[in-house]
């Protein structure tokens, strides 16, 4: 017994495979979000709680002409009947639905507080009220006329609609987002207007093209306003269905009381602008965004008003710039249109949305003609059986009044005159108010006018060019009556933008040490000082480490290094760290891939590496430490590598010293340590590839001279400066050099002597220049050049500058000359230390 009541429980567990299971339960769940959830349907643009909260407010009566209703009233409705969720669900879909930053074309008109575009949730719905706006009507407009399918609700006690009728095509206008299991929807919102011109023309021909749709649909149209900054991430989502679009803040750079400001008018969709200002603000301590001084939120009921208030020495476009590279001034929408077709998800182009919805307005007009057909059928046939009674009045009454009861006279009304029983119903059901004259012409009227209708309908249904032309008809209603402006502009000329609108293109210094650090500093950093004085400090290097080169350039400009191996590397300058002028920098290897035992040598500023006419017509001329010169065309270093190209080919035991840019017809004039200089013309320079070795530039008098310097000058105006290791330095005119022939010993160009030192370095300079010099230990000295008189090439020069100790001049080099507030004498007698501090 006990062994027959355990089989008949076991009978009942029925083993399952787990994998199987869980496989259908996640199926069945999936397909539950992606069709009952979380994906709007291509007919009419809604999700089912969206169509379910228009039709429950339907439902309630909330039409645009009747008071606000509670929205918890509504809310509790739609709950009861159609959406067994949380209430939450239902309430923050109907405050979305009445917020016009959030749709192009709300459908409800909210009355309380609906939210705010700064993030702030809306009241409780027992506080706020809402009814339809007027569009919300025209997505239910004919729903009674059997015009789409309905299906019971949660319960099965009620009916609801599968679909709305939409006269407008909502899925294009207010777009959808959703997430549901595998795949996502997030569908822009588009002009009205322009839709509907869009849908007529695809109307007017099935074959046109998706670009000729895009001529009338021009990009998506954000509730927000803003910007859309490029056109390709458009054109691919209304041809794939798929596509980036970059969105911009409407941005004002206006003048106000001297001082530059930049006005935010419109943000981009979807973006918290509250929060986006607090990140702001975030950046701006965190100096991840410069120049910007105060930023203000002076928004209100007429609009987004957003000031930024820029530094006086910042230029107000280029934190512009910046504002859109590093916040939400500039955002993204990633358009991907899935929607479901005939309850499939499926991914749409832009002719697709618009295919769909036409065929679904055809289905409507269809349905709601044949409806209208039958209830005018239906209609006529009762106005027949009482046009028959009044034609046979006398006899009808005599038949009625001998019937004893009214299902007897119905009886004999139908076999005395071959009535139906709709229309005996009718006659016995009509008063005798009818039976006047004028009564018996309004239904002789009401006839005719019904079979006019009856015989228009019948056309309707048998022309689908008349029903087309329905279609038309209502759509130009629809854009007569609710169409407007396009809110957000187009810029279509935007490429990608490069780094170099996000930096302005100021004039820099760059230092490179001699252990190989470097960075640029603004060139304003510097000030002049009086011949002689004693410096400011430049650079707070590393012991036995010294400023090695130092030049002017521009942010956007390119940089060439070459190193002593003779290898070539590129940066462009903004991308060498910024530093103070008494900052270290970062070493060269941080940010070019330069070998750890290689130094830089030499660099070139060049303007531009896209220039086919400046390519060709630059060349490079290099110099080696043993007197071995090269020249190879720019176009050789037009294509930046990141690690680097061969330059020129370097012999045992040398290195390469200089690199110059020169234009082909430069004068040439290489300086030796010994104090002599020889001049050529490049032209006796034949043009050579990347890896060749050069050839003889300098013969040199013993085998411990070493070329220190060469420069190329193609202005004639130009004078000859040589400065040497104990701070002596000299101009000379370049007619003093004598040409001479590649190779040969030139001729001297200081006369070196124990006071002065061996020559450390040649620059050719104009009074408009200044010279900056460099000591070993760091000290820099700016002097204008004009204060420099020319002499003769065989003098020992004039001191420049007052070295302490055994301190020696390391480099120098020549900078545009700024008016600037000399330094007093009184300065000369503070180290160097104490004038930086002061400064």
């Amino acid at each position: 017994m006990a062994e027959d009541i355990e089989n008949q429980e076991n009978d009942k567990i029925i083993p399952i495979n787990i994998e199987e299971q869980m496989k259908s339960a996640y199926i069945d769940y999936s397909m539950s979000v992606i069709v009952s959830r979380a994906l709007p349907d291509v007919r009419d643009g809604l999700k089912p709680v969206h169509r379910r909260v228009l039709y429950g407010m339907l439902d309630l009566g909330v039409t645009s002409n009747k008071p606000h209703k509670k929205s918890a009233r509504i809310v509790g409705e739609v709950l009861g009947k159609y959406h067994p969720h949380g209430d939450s669900s239902v309430y923050f879909t109907m405050v979305r639905m009445a917020q016009d930053w959030s749709l192009r074309y709300p459908m409800v008109d909210g009355q309380g507080n609906f939210g705010h575009i700064d993030g702030d949730s809306p009241a409780a719905m027992r506080y706020t009220e809402a009814r339809f706006a007027k569009i919300a009507e025209e997505m239910l407009a004919d729903i009674n006329k059997d015009t789409v399918d309905f299906q019971n609700n949660f319960d099965d006690s009620l009916q609801e609609p599968s679909v709305l009728p939409a006269k407008i095509p909502n899925l294009l206008v207010n777009g959808a987002s959703g997430i549901a299991v595998g795949m996502a929807t997030n569908m822009a919102p588009h002009n009205l207007t322009e839709v509907i011109e869009a849908t007529i023309a695809y109307i007017d021909d099935n074959e046109i093209t998706i670009q000729d749709l895009m001529k009338l649909v021009k990009a998506p149209d954000f509730p927000t306003g803003g910007i859309i900054y490029g056109y390709s991430g458009v054109q691919e989502a209304f041809e794939t269905g798929r596509g980036r679009i970059v969105m911009r803040a409407k941005a004002e750079i206006e003048t106000v009381r001297d001082r530059e400001v930049i006005i935010v008018s419109e943000i981009p969709y979807q973006v918290n602008k509250a929060q986006m200002i607090e990140r702001t603000a975030e950046l701006v301590g965190e100096k991840k965004i410069e120049g910007i001084s105060n930023i203000k939120d002076e928004s209100n009921k007429e609009g987004i008003r957003i000031v930024y208030e820029i530094k006086r020495d910042a230029n107000a476009s280029i934190v512009l710039n910046n504002l859109y590279k590093y916040t939400a001034l500039q955002t993204s929408f990633s358009v991907n249109n899935i929607a479901l077709v005939k309850g499939r998800p499926q991914l749409l182009n832009l002719k697709d949305l618009i295919k769909y919805f036409v065929e679904h307005r055809h289905d409507v007009i269809v349905r709601r003609t044949q409806f209208e057909l039958n209830e005018a059928q239906k209609r006529a046939h009762i106005l027949e059986g009482l046009l028959i009674a009044l034609d046979h009045l006398d006899e009808v009454i005599k038949l009625i009044r001998a019937s004893n009861t009214p299902e007897d006279a119905r009886t004999e009304l139908m076999e005395r005159f071959g009535l139906s029983d709709i229309q005996a119903r009718a006659i016995l059901d009509m008063t005798l108010r009818r039976l006047t004259g004028l009564e018996r012409d309004k239904i002789k009227d009401e006839y005719a006018e019904l079979m006019a209708l009856i015989e228009r309908l019948k056309l309707i249904l048998s022309d689908e060019g008349m029903r087309m032309q329905i279609i038309k008809d209502e759509l130009k209603e629809i854009s007569d009556k609710y169409g407007d402006e396009r809110r957000t502009t187009i810029v279509h000329s935007a490429e990608d933008m490069s780094m170099e609108d996000f930096i302005e293109d100021e004039e820099v210094v760059i230092t490179i040490s001699h252990e190989g650090y470097v960075k640029r500093t603004p060139a304003t950093d510097y000030r002049a000082q009086g011949r002689g004085g004693k410096g400011a400090k430049g650079s707070t290097s590393r012991e036995e480490d010294f400023i090695e080169h130092l030049l002017v350039a521009s942010n956007h400009n390119y940089m060439l290094f070459f190193t002593e191996a003779g290898r070539c590397f590129w940066l462009r300058v903004y991308e060498i760290p910024e530093g103070t002028r008494t900052s270290k920098g970062r070493a060269i290897q941080n940010i070019i891939n330069i070998p750890k035992e290689e130094k830089i040598k030499a660099y070139i500023k060049v303007k531009n590496l896209k220039d086919q006419e400046y390519l060709e017509n630059n060349f490079i001329i290099m110099c080696t430490k043993k007197g071995t010169i090269k020249k190879t065309s720019l176009m050789a270093y037009s294509r930046p590598r990141a690690n680097g190209i061969n330059a020129i080919n370097i012999n045992e035991g040398d290195q390469l010293l200089e690199a110059n840019l020169t234009t082909g017809s430069s004068e040439i004039i290489i300086a030796l340590r010994s104090g002599r200089a020889i001049r050529f013309n490049e032209e006796k320079v034949r043009p050579m590839g990347r890896t060749a070795t050069g050839v003889r530039g300098v013969t040199f008098a013993h085998d411990k001279d070493e070329v220190v310097g060469m420069i190329a000058i193609d202005d004639k105006e130009s004078t000859i400066l040589v400065v040497s290791e104990k701070g002596y330095g000299k101009r000379t005119d370049l007619e003093d050099y004598r040409v001479t022939n590649r190779g040969g010993k030139g001729v001297k160009t200081i006369n070196v002597t124990e006071k002065t030192g061996e020559l450390v370095g040649i620059k050719d300079v104009t009074d408009s220049e200044d010279l900056m010099i460099i000591n070993k230990s760091g000290i820099v000295i700016r002097i204008p050049v004009a204060d420099l008189r020319v002499m003769g090439r065989a003098t020992q020069g004039v001191r420049l500058i007052t070295l302490k100790g055994d301190d020696e001049i390391a480099s120098i080099t020549k900078i545009e000359h700024e008016e600037e507030e000399e330094v007093t004498n009184e300065t000369e007698n503070l180290d160097s230390t104490e004038v930086a501090e002061s400064e």
